[in-house]
């Protein structure tokens, strides 16, 4: 009793607040019996923790300490960012996009590590967003911000010393189009380098009520970030299916990415209300992963233009009369 009566008077002694022991490497020392203590640990075991309080040394039984943790300010916690995701890359599905288990992590982080993807596109009928898919150049963007266009631009913005500096490539080929779905896929020809590029999401983790954002150039204002969150992930129009999301997105937003806070591509933002705040759509992730792994099926054609392969109609019957009856085959 003398003992443990000698050690909460010496607790007593040097609560929190005590003088002279805030320093950098200080710790906060919660006993059992719910008293804190700020002070350097010099040593700790099984045993014993033993604490420099600035002008002596105070020894405390393992077994009367609750925790030890580092001494943060309130405030400093606050303002503390928030921590890198831990991101798993997993081998991509195809060969020309790429997935990963990303973790978590805010918008200014996430536009930070994949904002250098999301590029502006340009053609003489105006300009759109796209996003690079891989280190070689593919890239995805609408169909009507290229239709019926041949001569198209990509501006890119590395990252350098001084921000992000813009880079046009003027050699830019057009791999495949479907209109039914207003997806294009271009290719940055003779880049020589390696480009920084988005993963593909899966629209079975989207929910409805999570928070994504939107990087593009809207009426030419390029690296233009906006936030909203999924209002449904089925919203049927005109025979489509896209995102809904209270995301801003005007014109020259067109092709660009919808992100989560992973920093997945969820969408291709395609069209929103002008007059009507909130009411924004996007071509889902899914839509997209289909359209990169049959893309053969729509190649970009010099003699057909606008469309990918032309499917011939099966040739007509050869006799024009009435239909000869069906015959039931014999049986031997």
């Amino acid at each position: 009793m003398a003992r443990q009566t000698l050690l909460h008077l010496t607790v007593a002694t040097f609560l929190v607040g005590c003088f002279g022991v805030c320093a950098a490497d200080t710790k906060v020392i919660t006993l059992r019996g719910g008293q804190q203590i700020r002070a350097t640990v010099m040593r700790q075991d099984d045993q014993v923790v033993i604490l420099d309080l600035g002008f002596d040394l105070l020894r405390l039984p393992r077994s009367q300490v609750e925790t030890i943790e580092d001494d943060t300010p309130a405030e400093s916690k606050a303002a503390a960012p928030a921590p890198e995701p831990r991101d798993v890359i997993l081998p991509a599905s195809v060969g020309l996009y790429r997935v990963a288990s990303l973790g978590k992590t805010t918008t200014e982080q996430n536009v930070s590590r994949f904002g250098e993807a999301v590029v502006m596109v340009t053609s003489p009928a105006g300009t759109g967003s796209g996003f690079l898919i891989n280190p070689e150049g593919h890239l995805i963007t609408n169909y009507h911000v290229i239709a019926r266009e041949t001569l198209i631009k990509v501006t890119v913005f590395h990252r350098g010393e001084n921000g992000f500096e813009p880079k046009r490539y003027d050699k830019v080929r057009i791999v495949a189009l479907n209109p039914f779905v207003d997806l294009a896929l271009l290719k940055i020809e003779e880049a020589q380098r390696e480009f920084p590029h988005v993963y593909l999401g899966d629209m079975r983790r989207v929910t409805v009520g999570e928070t994504v954002f939107a990087i593009g150039s809207p009426l030419g204002l390029t690296r233009t970030v906006s936030q909203g969150i999924v209002s449904t992930t089925n919203r049927d129009f005109e025979g489509q299916l896209y995102i809904q999301t209270t995301t801003d997105i005007n014109p020259g937003n067109s092709g660009g990415p919808l992100f989560n806070l992973a920093g997945e591509v969820i969408g291709v933002t395609s069209m929103g209300y002008l007059f009507y705040g909130g009411l924004n759509f996007a071509i889902p992730v899914d839509t997209v992963k289909r359209f990169l792994e049959n893309c053969d099926a729509f190649a970009y054609s010099e003699d057909n233009p606008n469309a990918g392969f032309r499917y011939l109609q099966p040739a007509g019957r050869a006799k024009r009369g009435k239909a000869p009856a069906a015959k039931v085959p014999e049986v031997h």
